[in-house]
This record gives structure tokens, sequence and C-alpha cells, in this order.
């Protein structure tokens, strides 16, 4: 049976240990997760792709071992920075809020999961499944020291997956994908008081940028997210104001929907770009592709089936940003997110979660892996 005191106790605990990243460094609060599965009596390992950064890795046997499903949550928090009124690791309750960095995204997940498997092994339940249970470093930097490598190198292998990094009761069934990247645009230097002896390379990136935002993008309409966009991150070029500039450079964030290529935006980019000059490079920093399962999948049916059993309206939903799950789609694994945290406090100063939703959020997870069917 799931226990709020233990739970409350144990997301204090993950709450005060400090696992902020960057600089990165998971290693206390990974030992801590460890201790505790392996206390219930889970096969528990660390790996660690880098100093300090350790991943958890344990497993629940179950009745018949054919088949496994993988909850994952992460260790890591985005830096506390500057401007909290309250102690960031000290895991403050006020009434039904506990405030503590981390406390929604992602140690309130951390707790409940945890909860949920030890409630399951103190009511005795034998799944028909392995239940594996991976917390993960260095989600707040990319997974590049975290559940990428796991899947990479095997270490993860899962029929299903279930991502515990949203809020609210949330199921999260797609999200768009991203590409990163870098334009330098180069010119040529003349005196400030002579520009049309140069080519100024400032000039031609805002042109670029101007027709960028105007272009119209053709798409099929998802009714969870809302159109493909672009943001201009950076911009900077030039050395003096009496130079005409000969260098500049702009970084571009692109979101686009399942059904649209990454290729085509590149393709659509430089020829953009190739009607204002021909002298460039793109660098491509990061591609994330755009994922989406169905609704009637077995994952999402047996978690609003959860959730409605504990009179709890389930809110099947598409995500702007790109979390974990399309990790999961690269190794064909089917993959939802879901989580228990409160929206709009994930990366705020005093961050909190309701410790209400985290012990509602523990008894969904035993109901739902209690009665999972694959198919």
């Amino acid at each position: 049976m799931v226990n709020k005191k233990r739970l409350t106790k144990t997301i204090q605990k993950l709450i005060s240990l400090d696992s902020q990243n960057p600089p990165g460094n998971e290693e206390k609060i990974a030992g801590f997760v460890s201790s505790y599965l392996k206390t219930l009596g889970l096969k528990t390992k660390t790996y660690a792709f880098s100093d300090k950064r350790v991943n958890v890795v344990a497993v629940l046997k179950g009745s018949k071992s054919n088949r496994s499903l993988l909850l994952t949550p992460h260790l890591d928090t985005v830096p506390a920075g500057k401007n909290w009124k309250l102690d960031p690791f000290n895991a403050k309750i006020i009434g039904d809020k506990i405030y503590g960095l981390g406390a929604t995204d992602c140690k309130g997940n951390l707790a409940s999961g945890m909860e949920a498997i030890s409630s399951i092994v103190e009511d005795g339940i034998k799944l028909d499944y392995d239940l594996v249970f991976a917390a993960t470093a260095d989600e707040e930097s990319g997974s590049s020291l975290g559940l990428i490598p796991l899947l990479e190198r095997g270490i993860l292998k899962a029929d299903a997956a279930v991502v515990l990094d949203a809020d609210e009761f949330e199921i999260i069934i797609t999200q768009k994908g991203l590409v990163h990247l870098k334009v330098y645009i180069k010119g040529r230097k003349a005196h400030g008081a002579y520009p049309w002896l140069g080519i100024n390379a400032i000039d031609i990136a805002a042109r670029i940028i101007v027709d960028l935002k105007e272009q119209r993008i053709d798409y099929k309409k998802n009714k969870y997210l809302r159109p493909p966009t672009i943001n201009v991150g950076t911009i900077s070029g030039g050395d003096k104001v009496n130079v005409v500039s000969d260098w500049c450079e702009f970084e571009l964030d692109f979101r686009f929907l399942p059904g649209e290529s990454q290729k085509e935006i590149l393709s659509s980019l430089r020829k953009i770009i190739s009607k204002y000059t021909r002298n460039f490079k793109i660098e491509v920093q990061w591609i994330q592709a755009p994922y989406n399962i169905e609704s009637g999948h077995p994952l999402v049916k047996g978690l609003v089936s959860a959730m409605r059993d504990l009179k709890i309206s389930p809110h099947i939903s598409g995500l702007e940003g790109a979390t974990v799950i399309t990790f999961f789609k690269l190794k064909n694994i089917p993959a939802v997110a879901t989580g228990f945290g409160t929206q709009k406090c994930a990366h705020i100063a005093d961050e909190y979660a309701c410790l209400s939703s985290l012990y509602k959020g523990a008894q969904v997870l035993v109901s739902f892996l209690n009665s999972y069917k694959f198919n």
C-alpha cells in the first residue's frame, strides 16, 4: 500500500542531495536511490559514463521473464540560480506543497516511482513481467551521459517505456522534433564611411532572418501540438561601429511536427540563405526527431484506466519541447511520458510540488503496473 509518510520522507531526502547540472554530479543521489532499491530486493547496478555522473538501473523480476517494462525518471536538476527565497535543498513543507530544487522536475516523480515499487514489494505483488527502473543522469544537458548511452550500449532493453517526467497527470503521446544550428555569414570589410566598398554580413543576416520568419510553412496539423516554430536564439557580428562587418553568425531553433523532415528544414534554409549570399556555412549542433504514439496503445490505455480508477482526470497531450521519449524511437521501443509535478514550476525559483499529487501519482503507478498488458 502506498505510504504517504514514507513518500514524503523520500522526496525530502532526494531534494537535500544536490544534483545540479551543470556542473553535474549525481553520485550522492544515485547512491541513495541505489541503496533504497537494493533494500527492497531489486537487482541493482550503477553505470557512470563520466566521473561522478552516475546512473542507477534496477530490476524487479516478474513471474514471466520474457517481457519487460521500463520506468525512467532522471536524477539531475537545473542550477538553482540566485532568486530563491527558500533554501533550495531544505525541502520545506508549507501546507500541501514541498519546496525545493527538483521538487517538480524531477525528484517528485522519482520519489513517486520509488514509492510505487516499495508498495508493490511490500504487498507481495508479482508482476507478469520484469519491471526495470532507470534513474538517469544528465537529462538537463541532453542525456549524453545518461539515457542515450544506456540505450546505445544495450544496458537498457525493454518492450515498452514510461518516462516519469511530466506534470499534472499528463500522458504525453507526441512531441515536436528540434534542429539547433548556427549560420555563419562572411562579408567584406570596408571603412564605415564607405559601406558600398564592402559587403555587410550583418545586413545579409538580417535579410535572411526576416525571410525565414515570413516564409509560409506547409505542414500537417496535429491536434496536440502548435504549428512549427523558428526562434533566433543568438546573433553576433562585426568588430567596430565604423567598420563594415565582414562576419555575422546567428543560432536558430527549429521545432517541427511529426511527419516533417529535418532534411526539408535544412534544404529550405539553404535555399533562403542562397538568395542573399553564397558565402556561408551551416553548423548543425543538435537534431532530435519528433515523436508520436497512437492514443490506443496499451501504454496510453493503461495509464488512462489507472487514473480514472482513482478518480483522476487524465490529460492526453503533446509537448512543444523535447524530452527523452524520442531516444526510445531509435530503438523501436514504444514510450510515453507522464508525471505528477506542478505545472509551470519546473526550472523556477522556489520550485515546489504538491504532496497530494505525488501520493496519487504513486497510486496510479501501482495500479498501472499491476494491470499492464503488452497487447
